[in-house]
């Protein structure tokens, strides 16, 4: 009989993200029951420490049963009718998704175009509002896998509630690695997912909407064109009724549940920090290795690094070395940016300086086997480590 085997990697792609070993143990707890009152422990449990990831007190706030894009599509099915007006912010490739999104849900996709790399202006969102008065969301990507930038969003929900929309963003590649502040900066619709920074198994869709959003969906003209993702049906499982609506992944809520007391117990603004000097440590190594950064200091992600890769080198050649002689997986650009830049993780259990130090060495051998001889960005990557974690 045929047994499964799989070789350890040191993952620093953009997700998943490596997974500790007590995440990994919980989810080898007994299988029991999704109405058993012990896994209604967990679920509360669950839903307390997601509110203060999330900074927020929602009520609504839960783990949706599909990945980060099942969490998109939840907000999108649930809160665009036909024919409304949905401005989305399109900077990558997640933003392109949403567009899909909300045409499958019937909705009037206009599109907030912005160059790959940049992020989206205050100024530039009142305009497009302004245009489509009768705008109904915006929908933005917060961190954008794809392209390495965070874009702003001080003062966004403002202009966004004075046209009378809501306000759905994207956190999949922030939560558990960078401040969301749910409640603080008033968004209205937020879905993530497990893999990213809080370092869980994919197969999970953090979610929160307010009561803001809660009224716009009691208040649908319209059914919810969708039988598994309907809020309305499944929230009563979620809330102290204990509907039955399908069979919760279970040993994923177990793991989640490990990921999300690992995170408290590190503290947020402590794992914040860590995040944040890793991610410069990294981007310091590779600046002193001779590579180019695609996102300025400004807009840039500390979760996914983008580095553009010298015309000379192979990528292709040079991923599948890293991730079969060094036991390293980096990722590739997508879209646009497909085989011009690297996407390096810094995420959750994989943002440690050991094992950016261990990429920069490979990275330097691997180059060498091209040809390019590269100094070493080890003695940069620790400087800047030091420098920040003070």
């Amino acid at each position: 009989m045929n047994v499964v085997n799989i070789k350890p990697r040191l993952l620093l792609g953009p997700g998943p993200s490596p997974v500790p070993h007590r995440v990994r143990r919980a989810m080898a707890e007994p299988v029991i029951g999704h109405m058993d009152p012990q896994f209604f422990e967990i679920v509360d449990d669950v839903q307390s420490m997601l509110r203060t990831v999330f900074g927020t007190q929602n009520r609504l706030t839960l783990p949706v049963s599909g990945t980060g894009s099942a969490g998109m599509e939840t907000a999108i099915i649930n809160f665009v009718e036909p024919g409304d007006t949905i401005i989305v912010v399109v900077a990558g490739i997640f933003g392109h998704r949403m567009v899909e999104a909300v045409k499958k849900a019937g909705g009037h996709a206009v599109v907030m175009e912005i160059p790959w790399g940049q992020a989206a202006s205050l100024e530039h969102l009142k305009q497009t509002l302004q245009e489509h008065p009768q705008t109904r969301m915006v929908a933005v990507v917060m961190a954008e896998t794809s392209t390495g930038v965070c874009q702003p969003l001080e003062g966004w929900a403002q202009a966004v509630h004075q046209r009378g929309a809501l306000l759905l963003v994207d956190v999949v590649t922030a939560l558990g690695g960078m401040p969301v502040d749910v409640d603080r900066k008033d968004f209205d619709v937020v879905f993530s997912g497990t893999q990213k920074c809080l370092s869980a198994p994919p197969g999970l869709s953090p979610f929160t909407a307010s009561e803001n959003a809660l009224e716009r969906l009691d208040n649908r003209t319209t059914p919810v064109a969708s039988w598994y993702l309907d809020i309305n049906a499944f929230r009563q499982y979620w809330g102290q009724n204990r509907v039955y609506h399908h069979t919760a992944p279970i040993s994923m809520i177990y793991g989640l549940h490990e990921a999300l007391s690992l995170t408290l117990e590190e503290g947020l603004e402590k794992r914040y920090d860590r995040h944040r000097q890793v991610a410069a440590s990294l981007w310091a190594g590779l600046e002193a290795m001779g590579f180019e950064l695609l996102v300025a200091p400004s807009v840039r992600l500390v979760s996914v690094t983008t580095v553009r890769i010298p015309p000379s080198v192979d990528d292709v050649r040079l991923r599948h070395d890293l991730l079969h002689r060094d036991g390293i997986e980096i990722a590739g650009g997508l879209g646009s940016l497909s085989g011009k830049i690297w996407r390096i993780g810094v995420m959750g259990h994989g943002a440690r300086l050991s094992n950016m130090i261990e990429l920069l060495v490979a990275l330097r051998r691997r180059l060498a086997e091209q040809g390019r001889d590269v100094p070493s960005g080890v003695e940069a990557a620790e400087t800047a480590y030091r420098a920040n974690n003070r």
